[in-house]
């Protein structure tokens, strides 16, 4: 029996290159995000263990707990459409500021995982770094850090997952994401089977991305239960 026969189906097969392209740049999103998030994050976790961890520990308050989708309108609207450096202009895109956006939080959630990891770390280790004439900044870099960055890895990853799934909130302020491209395939196709299928087809997309760092999350949480 031809495809064709069954209209739902093949509207979703021609709409299928555009789907894929537009998760696309979710994933573009979410790992441009969570990069500038741990270096942000992993900055102001260690400004949080120096005298002027008051900082660190506003930026965390602050942004652990704003609405995300608050912090997406916050950048887009507040950033400029365009950057004028010299005699010319360079723009500004609204997938960068939804990016800025989704890094702020996550930003300080590594804070607060880097912390946990620091925190995790028996002080008889400290201490017996410190007898065999370590220096602080040795004992930190050579003997802390190597298990605070195994500690981390599992909730890193989650987060990860739960950063890719924020990138939903994108095509609410103009992204061409994938979201945005079904919302173009429903209104274009105009039939309720094919909006029920294609929105089911974003739910397998984002399961079939973000499962996968689930069961990973939780081997290596298994792995590294005892370090």
């Amino acid at each position: 029996m031809a495809i064709d026969s069954f209209p739902v189906l093949s509207a979703l097969l021609q709409w299928s290159p555009a789907l894929v392209s537009g998760f696309g740049q979710n994933i573009l999103i979410s790992v441009v995000a969570i990069a500038i998030g741990s270096v942000l994050g992993l900055l102001i976790g260690a400004l949080a263990l120096s005298p002027a961890g008051i900082v660190a520990r506003v930026w965390v308050q602050v942004f652990r707990n704003a609405p995300w989708l608050v912090l997406i309108y916050f950048t887009t609207y507040v950033f400029p459409f365009e950057i004028h450096i010299g005699s010319s202009y360079v723009s500004f895109p609204d997938w960068v500021k939804v990016t800025i956006g989704l890094a702020l939080p996550a930003s300080a959630n590594v804070a607060e995982i880097f912390r946990g990891a620091i925190g995790s770390i028996p002080s008889t280790q400290w201490e017996a770094a410190r007898s065999l004439a370590f220096t602080r900044g040795q004992i930190f870099r050579s003997i802390i850090l190597p298990q605070c960055f195994k500690r981390m890895l599992p909730p890193w990853m989650n987060l990860y997952a739960v950063v890719t799934m924020g990138t939903a909130l994108a095509s609410l302020v103009g992204v061409h994401d994938v979201i945005d491209t079904a919302q173009i395939a429903s209104n274009t196709v105009n039939m309720t089977g094919f909006t029920v299928v294609i929105y089911l087809s974003l739910l397998v997309l984002f399961f079939a991305y973000c499962y996968p760092i689930s069961r990973l999350t939780q081997r290596l949480e298994r792995r590294y239960a005892f370090y």
